[in-house]
């Protein structure tokens, strides 16, 4: 009965986004919706970059390989299956796109998750700035090897081979959906006994390896986690937009993560979506600025800093009870 109860509930808010995603389509200017898909999108990558950062303390700097990783591997499995289960067809309808995508997308995320795997054994073992030297030295040759990589289009770029490039399937519903399976997933596993682990390793290391935790064992699952999670948002990331860059990953892309989760709250999931949502639509906002443009964005951040440290929402998450107004007991 209880899962006959979540699958209704699943088909109707796949239904609920569905339909608003196409009003937002038919009443909505379509650079706005870009920039919320965008928004969207990044908050995938810092929920997933939140749970190695802020949860377990580690210090990644060099998700935006991952996030390679999967764009690259998304983009020529759509196109594989694609002329292989519609042959000629240019044009796809949801559940064409589904049997495309999805399988894609998954696939994408396996190859981001093993690309993980692959780095978090050997470097986990080490903390600090030797993590991160590790972790940045890593997304530098994942791009480097897309950049001279033939098949891939090497420096001008990945399109397909098709003329008007990559298909875009990437929308409100797409983002959405995968967006809210990603942030339920992570809090889950954020607050479960697995997370409470974790968050024993942040605090202290020695002492959560001395109570008997795995402490490598487990970095390096939350590492494969984030990994995966930064390798969806890189497929959907790849089909909104015609093609694909190496230098759409390169190291400043990693920082922005860090600086979305730092500033929501290290630690917090709702603190990292509404990080990811600032960072984007303060860049934004900003870009009529012109050469001051950076300028006024690292000012923000530092004002931010000085006044909220912990950030937006510090390790806190944001729940109904956080709008209430506390009330005042008996001295």
């Amino acid at each position: 009965m209880m899962w006959l109860k979540r699958g209704a509930l699943t088909v109707l808010i796949l239904g609920t986004f569905y339909g608003l995603g196409r009003a937002l389509e038919d009443n909505i200017i379509e650079y706005v919706l870009r920039i919320f898909l965008l928004c969207g999108i990044n908050a995938i990558l810092a929920v997933g970059l939140n749970l190695i950062n802020g949860t377990t303390g580690q210090f990644s700097i060099g998700h935006a390989g991952f996030m390679a990783v999967g764009a690259y591997t998304t983009s020529y499995t759509v196109m594989a299956l694609g002329g292989l289960l519609f042959p000629g067809q240019t044009e796809l309808v949801l559940p064409q796109i589904a049997l495309v995508f999805v399988p894609a997308l998954l696939l994408g995320a396996l190859a981001a998750a093993a690309a993980g795997l692959l780095v978090g054994v050997p470097s986990l073992r080490l903390r600090g700035d030797y993590l991160a030297i590790v972790t940045l030295g890593f997304g530098e040759i994942i791009r480097l090897i897309y950049n001279n990589s033939a098949r891939f289009g090497g420096a001008t770029g990945y399109s397909g081979g098709r003329p008007l490039g990559l298909p875009i399937y990437t929308n409100f519903f797409w983002v959405a959906s995968i967006g809210l399976l990603v942030v339920v997933l992570i809090g889950n596993l954020t607050y479960s006994s697995y997370g409470r682990a974790l968050e024993a390793i942040r605090d202290d290391e020695i002492a959560a390896e001395a109570a008997g935790i795995p402490t490598t064992r487990y970095k390096v699952l939350a590492f494969v986690v984030s990994a995966a999670a930064a390798g969806v948002a890189g497929g959907l990331f790849a089909h909104l937009q015609s093609s694909i860059q190496p230098n759409d990953f390169k190291f400043d892309k990693s920082i922005d993560m860090v600086v979305m989760i730092i500033v929501g709250g290290l630690g917090s999931v709702s603190g990292a979506v509404l990080g990811a949502f600032f960072v984007g639509i303060t860049l934004e906002l900003t870009r009529d600025l012109s050469q001051y443009r950076l300028i006024c964005y690292a000012l923000m951040l530092i004002l931010l800093m000085l006044f909220r440290p912990e950030g937006m929402l510090g390790t806190h998450e944001l729940r109904l009870s956080f709008f209430r107004r506390s009330k005042v007991g008996p001295a």
